[in-house]
């Protein structure tokens, strides 16, 4: 177990600069080039952003809200606030007015960080609804010239109110960095709120320490490695890889321009360390899989081969079994014919961890990476553990399972199969909710509401959430997450929302990825203009059948589906269907979606 520092987050970053000084700290692009930051730069943003905030009137303990897309802002914010004692929150860029003030509004946010006129224009249609706020700082000022300048200013701006303060008083930013405790709350970060209106988890310096200290040792990430930064930084688990774990490790940062560009930037920056949702491994999958579709038939035989090759290798290997030269020879033959190009073109050749997170992900879906030599593990957290709590360590993988915990957790499964978790990096409470603390948080262990087992090994598989096991009508309890994971591994789902509580069989709600049934559909010049009259050619719906087909073999005659409707539109986070992190809201689809859903059962 790892020896948890008594150092708070500014503390942690102020060694750091003064061990790696002129090293690159963070990489981003701009017009095409990457730039490079060193530490010595990145305490300088911070410590003017800091400098320039108590300019504006930042107190210790007051809120600031950061609304934006991945970049080098977001982290100088971010520190500059903690420093101060502050607490900091992010909003998703992509919610919805409603969404932006409730957030803004229930986290008594002081100041916000806006990326751009889009999110500031979010921020100004609610701005009555926020007494609180004092400022909307501004990275990207482009269009708001003729905006009130009373609560507007730029990022550049408080940078230089902080190089004029500094000047005046040279040791108030270490001063204030002093002032911090480790048991302080110093990040905010809102669920994404699947049942109801998201909550503000409260996270103290400890809590981050425990879980970057413990995942850096479970991952053996060093200062050598290099990740990419494309996820949402609201998300608990891209704070954790994008910017405490290098406050630790010291290893580089690197930004996306666009989560639509992830793969090209991948090519480029071939990051050691990934860290990927469920819909990214799909997502790369369905992209592989259609390309070879596009092949000629030589092409595609060559590679049904050495897949073929790979599946066995990747098997033995999993199982700990020995694996023949003969076999060795002919996978290192499909390395340098067809893998590594493969790994090339998602981006992920030169990766040594990879991940995936963050929801549940088909077991089949990581085989096809480790059969062509990316050996993508399964790990498990929380916003309320601050992240990572279980992962596959070393060359000890179980596919459909997370894994084992990392130091800082212990666990134990309650009468009922619910996971709970014990640890330094349990969260302090939810903000203003002492109600949902007190659920949660239950004789110090943390209720996760996950449903999980444990193999003979010590590996947890988590079945499910609670509130989402269906019960038929005959009685049998159904984790439609397995059975939703296995249909997105199609390239033509995107989407599954399996029914059948209390009902007498199991049905799907089914949405089409439209970009690739679209091509599918160009191919064998099948004629449509929208999403809608996609959906409802009959030949969508056999070519969907068969994908239905293939999952249902794999599961057990009660688990079959029986039905299954598609969608005429795709599932939107404005229209409260998906949350930020685009999983699925199911009472909503259910309440939305009611008269659909009765054609199904009706017979």
């Amino acid at each position: 177990m790892v020896k948890l520092t008594n150092r708070t987050l500014p503390r942690v970053f102020l060694d750091r600069v003064a061990e790696c000084g002129d090293q690159v700290a963070l990489r981003e692009k701009d017009f095409g080039i990457w730039q490079r930051i060193t530490w010595n730069q990145y305490l300088d943003h911070v410590q003017h952003f800091a400098l320039g905030l108590v300019t504006l009137g930042f107190k210790r303990g007051d809120h600031m809200a950061i609304i934006s897309e991945n970049c080098k802002e977001w982290l100088y914010a971010d520190l500059a606030c903690i420093s101060l004692g502050g607490v900091t929150l992010g909003v998703y860029p992509t919610s919805p007015y409603a969404e932006v003030k409730y957030v803004i509004h229930h986290s008594d946010s002081v100041f916000i960080l806006s990326e751009d006129q889009e999110q500031t224009d979010k921020i100004l249609e609610v701005i009555d609804d926020l007494p609180r706020l004092k400022k909307i700082i501004v990275k990207d000022m482009k269009g708001l010239r003729k905006y009130p300048k009373d609560i507007i200013i730029s990022f550049k701006e408080v940078e230089e109110l902080g190089r004029q303060m500094e000047i005046k008083s040279p040791n108030h930013f270490l001063e204030q960095v002093n002032k911090g405790n480790v048991e302080d709350v110093c990040i905010m970060i809102y669920t994404s709120g699947t049942t109801g209106p998201p909550k503000g988890a409260m996270v103290n310096h400890l809590n981050v320490a425990a879980t970057a200290m413990a995942s850096a040792e479970a991952m053996e990430v060093s200062q050598k490695d290099t990740v990419v930064s494309y996820l949402p930084l609201c998300h608990v688990a891209e704070q954790i890889f994008s910017l405490y774990l290098p406050l630790f490790v010291g290893n580089t940062v690197n930004f996306a321009e666009s989560i639509s560009t992830i793969q090209q930037d991948l090519r480029e920056i071939a990051p050691t360390v990934f860290l990927g949702v469920p819909r990214i491994w799909e997502k790369l999958h369905s992209s592989i899989t259609i390309k070879i579709q596009d092949s000629s038939r030589f092409q595609r035989f060559f590679f049904d081969q050495c897949m073929a090759i790979g599946y066995k290798v990747a098997n033995l290997r999993l199982d700990k079994k020995k694996i023949n030269l003969g076999l060795k020879l002919s996978w290192r033959a499909g390395y340098w014919l067809i893998f590594r190009a493969l790994q090339n073109y998602v981006g992920l050749r030169k990766v040594r961890i990879c991940l995936s997170a963050a929801a549940k992900v088909s077991p089949e879906e990581l085989l096809f990476f480790h059969a062509m030599g990316i050996c993508v593990k399964e790990g498990y957290g929380m916003t309320e553990c601050t992240g990572l709590s279980f992962i596959h360590m070393g060359n000890d993988i179980k596919l459909g399972t997370v894994g084992k915990p990392i130091s800082c957790i212990e666990y134990k499964l309650a009468p009922d199969g619910e996971l709970m978790k014990k640890g330094d990096s349990i969260f302090m409470g939810y903000y203003k909710n002492p109600e949902a603390t007190a659920k949660t948080i239950v004789n110090g262990w943390l209720m996760t509401e996950d449903i999980a087992t444990v193999d003979k090994d010590g590996h947890v598989s988590i079945v499910d959430r609670k509130k989402d096991i269906l019960i038929t009508s005959g009685g049998k309890n159904i984790a439609p997450s397995q059975i939703e994971n296995e249909l997105k591994v199609s390239p033509y789902i995107k989407e599954a929302i399996v029914l059948g509580d209390g009902k007498k069989f199991i049905s799907a709600l089914i949405q089409i990825d439209f970009e690739n049934v679209g091509k599918w559909a160009s191919n064998r010049q099948i004629a449509y203009t929208t999403f809608k009259s996609l959906s409802m050619m009959p030949e969508v719906k056999t070519l969907i059948q068969e994908a239905v087909n293939t999952v249902n073999a794999r599961f057990s005659r009660v688990e079959n589906i029986r039905k299954f409707l598609l969608l005429t539109k795709e599932l939107d986070h404005d229209d409260n269907e998906m949350t930020a992190t685009m999983k699925v809201r199911r009472a909503t689809i259910y309440k939305k979606f009611a008269k659909e859903i009765e054609t199904i059962y009706d017979v």
